[in-house]
């Protein structure tokens, strides 16, 4: 029987294991919620686990029929990116061909079928990197930025070229574009993640013609967020004073086609298992 939808989730679990065990005692951890997601495909961030530690803490999903694949970083404990779906998935990449990131573990991709029958889509997870105004870790970003935004061309390029066929590249891309992206866009003006130059690249990636759409803002052209993810200072997340910074982005052919969306932000403060909360999108 064809598929009549196709459900994706992003997320940055802020560790796997942690996401795993956190409020496990009062079924509020990240296995909880896939179980209740409806989704097909999930895009994991942050993982910051090796493959057998990724695997043992997933282990109940993983006999439950999902699978998984993923990307570690080859710094321990930092960064990685995974896919876990209910199809088994095909045309596996890690990495998007800057050797400078190959094992950075920010970035995978994979095919899966599409919304409706002979469709296939190309999912990835990206996890962009944070940066720090005026420091190192700014010009890796920015050095990331410049050769994925090479990638990104050309990608919209061969996915057009492909019939039945589109992308959907979900993640933490670590920067809100507008400001109806973050709460304190005012005082966010010289922070990485909301710098002049970073929301100018957003900004070209979304143009006419580019091949690329920002989903979830396509469907709330007008409303402030949805956030999914609060400082841990403060009362940030009690205030709902958030950063719309994980996204759908993908390609022109899958952007009507995008019926409902949702942040799944817990109820309470203590009800999470991550500071990112889980973005969905139901696609037909």
């Amino acid at each position: 029987m064809a598929a009549v939808s196709l459900t994706v989730s992003t997320v940055n679990v802020n560790g796997i294991r942690a996401a795993v065990k956190q409020r496990s005692e009062t079924n509020l951890g990240f296995l909880p919620w896939l179980e209740a997601s409806g989704v097909d495909v999930v895009a994991l961030q942050e993982v910051r686990a090796d493959a057998d530690q990724t695997a043992k803490a997933l282990a109940p999903a993983i006999d439950a029929g999902w699978h998984l694949i993923g990307a570690p970083s080859e710094l321990k404990g930092r960064a990685g990116v995974a896919l876990l779906s209910r199809h088994e998935p095909t045309e596996v990449q890690i990495g998007y061909g800057d050797p400078e990131f190959a094992e950075s573990g920010r970035y995978i991709e994979a095919t899966y079928p599409g919304a409706a029958a002979g469709e296939t889509v190309t999912i990835a997870s990206l996890y962009l990197p944070s940066g720090s105004a005026n420091t190192p870790k700014q010009d890796e970003k920015d050095r990331f930025l410049g050769t994925f935004r090479e990638f990104l061309t050309e990608r919209a390029g061969s996915v057009g070229a492909r019939e039945g066929h589109e992308m959907i590249i979900c993640g933490d891309w670590n920067i809100a574009h507008r400001e109806a992206d973050l709460k304190n866009h005012k005082g966010n003006h010289k922070n990485s993640g909301f710098l002049p130059h970073e929301r100018e690249w957003m900004t070209g990636l979304f143009a006419d013609g580019s091949g690329w759409n920002d989903v979830v803002r396509h469907r709330r052209p007008d409303e402030v967020g949805p956030y999914s993810w609060w400082s841990q200072r403060g009362q940030a997340f009690d205030n709902d004073a958030g950063w719309r910074i994980d996204y759908h982005v993908v390609t022109d052919g899958l952007l009507e086609r995008a019926v409902s969306d949702r942040v799944d932000r817990a109820s309470a403060y203590d009800m999470r298992w991550s500071d990112h909360a889980p973005v969905t999108v139901v696609y037909e």
